[in-house]
């Protein structure tokens, strides 16, 4: 069996070829690995571009809304306040007119509590078997006529006994019978009253919710 001859290896040749082939395969790959780093780096950075863009407007965004946050409670807080001091002040204004327009009545009509007083006495009061009324000297006549009218249209069919007391202002009385009394004193239910006003304004200046019963 005979063959081809085998081709001599000539070492100028072959290793000439063999470097344009390399010399050609490594031009064409470079310009593709060239144009492939190229474009993963443009992709790269326009992805880290908009990672970095988002970012910063996330964090502007969080600033922008605890900015927000911080100023709306400031005006909250400072609507608070001024309702606060409006109803505060307006506590305070109706406490002095009330007390201007009460002592206004009283010496207008001085006798117009007591005489209130003795008939919501006289009302339980018809079996007891005597009444001292206390008020004012210059009330004591005044006293006795209308403690008499109030009597004369009640059950009561005890005694009645009506002292000028000089430590009594106008329109204040007491009334006394064997087992107890009730009396009318201006001058407490005004601190009585001072002593509400002043809670609640403490309330309101604190942000605490005034106590039941006394909101303006």
């Amino acid at each position: 069996m005979t063959g081809a001859a085998p081709t001599r290896f000539r070492f100028d040749l072959d290793l000439g070829r063999r470097e344009d082939r390399g010399a050609a395969i490594s031009e064409g790959a470079m310009a593709a690995l060239i144009a492939a780093a190229r474009e993963d780096g443009r992709r790269e950075g326009f992805a880290e571009g908009e990672r970095t863009a988002t970012a910063a407007a996330a964090q502007a965004l969080a600033a922008a809304a605890t900015g927000l946050a911080d100023h709306a409670a400031a005006l909250c807080a400072a609507r608070d306040d001024t309702r606060a001091a409006l109803r505060i002040a307006a506590a305070e204004l109706a406490t002095t007119v009330g007390r201007k327009l009460a002592a206004a009545l009283v010496a207008a009509r001085p006798t117009a509590e007591i005489e209130a007083l003795v008939a919501d006495c006289l009302v339980s009061l018809d079996a007891v078997p005597h009444l001292v009324i206390r008020c004012h000297p210059d009330l004591a006549d005044a006293v006795r006529e209308l403690a008499l009218a109030r009597i004369a249209t009640s059950g009561f069919a005890g005694r009645l006994v009506v002292l000028g007391d000089p430590d009594r202002a106008l329109g204040d009385a007491r009334i006394e019978w064997a087992d107890g009394g009730i009396e009318r004193d201006r001058a407490a239910l005004e601190a009585e009253i001072d002593r509400r006003i002043a809670r609640y304004c403490a309330a309101l200046a604190g942000g605490a919710t005034p106590p039941e019963g006394q909101h303006a």
